[in-house]
């Protein structure tokens, strides 16, 4: 048992001096920042849309298909705010199986992760300056964060991350909006002492340095629904779910109460073709009852050019991790969502 040491990792200082965000690209991210952050805070009336592949593969296949949610997005961003996934280190249960381009920025090639940083790097100043996009990723390392953290509009913590007292506490001094998922075991106490962590202000060590934080006021809830002591899914998005979870929330002293749901992992039950009838059923939901309609903020989605995944990564525009709806399917169900806000 031992570590080799593979090569000396620039510092971040080094990666930002080598692929700076400009000005004018610094004020685009601003702006998408804030409006998310008025949604959150109901200032706007907009539902936050953070969709995507699973993973980000390749810089090529993530462009095209940005290029084509863009032209969606144009016929949406009255109602809609999109956000694009572009998930660079992805967890595993087992430790197989491909982690993301921070690892293999080319899935043909053996792990580089200084290239994988420069590469992610590389493609998120791209979307921003191309697209004009925010930029939606998951802390999956909290040392990995610093080399990317200028670039991105929306952090999530994911269900294996959100009881790690490291990521509650860097969420707490993150500028930008912070989604805390439920854990795996589908344990919503859980996700809000996360949320509550978040919110307040702390001292600790980050990025080589000791810190002080303010609370990050937009940290919330991200439902993905769990798993039992079985291994079976089960969801919480429902109706009675939702009212559950106000419930619970409303026993907290949390700023911020907002709600976005997972339509994939296990409120899916893993069956990714699945996630267009959970946001009708969300929507259903809402359109119900004014309370969820003011709390529940948006849906996270998983959506690629082509259904379902590939994990030998030899289909592009195909997710190599989890599987994702079409592009085309996409499309109607963007379109469906802002017609229900009508």
């Amino acid at each position: 048992m031992s570590f080799k040491k593979i090569c000396k990792i620039p510092t971040k200082e080094e990666i930002i001096y080598l692929l700076p965000l400009d000005n004018k690209l610094k004020t685009i991210k601003q702006k998408n920042d804030e409006e998310i952050k008025n949604i959150l805070a109901s200032k706007s009336n907009k539902m936050l849309i953070i969709i995507g592949p699973c993973s980000a593969d390749s810089e090529k296949s993530v462009c095209e298909y940005l290029e084509m949610l863009y032209k969606i997005n144009e016929q949406v961003k009255d109602k809609l705010f999109i956000v694009p996934r572009i998930y660079t280190s992805k967890p595993r249960t087992t430790g197989d199986g491909y982690k993301g381009m921070i690892h293999q920025p080319n899935i043909n090639n053996e792990p580089n992760m200084k290239e994988g940083i420069l590469a992610i790097r590389k493609l998120d100043i791209k979307i921003i300056s191309e697209y004009g996009f925010p930029i939606a990723d998951e802390m999956l390392y909290t040392s990995t964060y610093p080399f990317i953290e200028d670039l991105l509009s929306y952090v999530a913590i994911g269900a294996r991350s959100v009881e790690n007292q490291h990521h509650r506490l860097i969420a707490s001094g993150i500028d930008c909006a912070v989604g805390m998922k439920n854990p795996m075991s589908g344990d919503i106490s859980v996700m809000l002492n996360a949320i509550s962590t978040a919110q307040k202000s702390h001292n600790f060590i980050y990025d080589n340095y000791e810190v002080d934080t303010t609370g990050n006021p937009f940290s919330h809830s991200i439902l993905r629904g769990g798993i039992d002591l079985e291994g079976n899914h089960f969801p919480n998005y429902h109706y009675e779910s939702l009212l559950n979870i106000i419930n619970l929330y409303n026993k907290t002293e949390l700023i911020n109460k907002s709600i976005i749901i997972d339509t994939n992992h296990s409120n899916s039950g893993k069956l990714f073709y699945k996630q267009p009838t959970i946001v009708k059923d969300v929507l259903n939901s809402i359109s119900k009852n004014k309370e969820l309609k003011n709390i529940v903020k948006g849906f996270m989605i998983e959506s690629y050019i082509k259904e379902g995944n590939d994990p030998t990564g030899k289909t592009y525009g195909k997710s190599i991790t989890d599987p994702c709806i079409s592009i085309e399917t996409t499309k109607e169900l963007l379109f469906n969502i802002a017609e229900s806000l009508d």
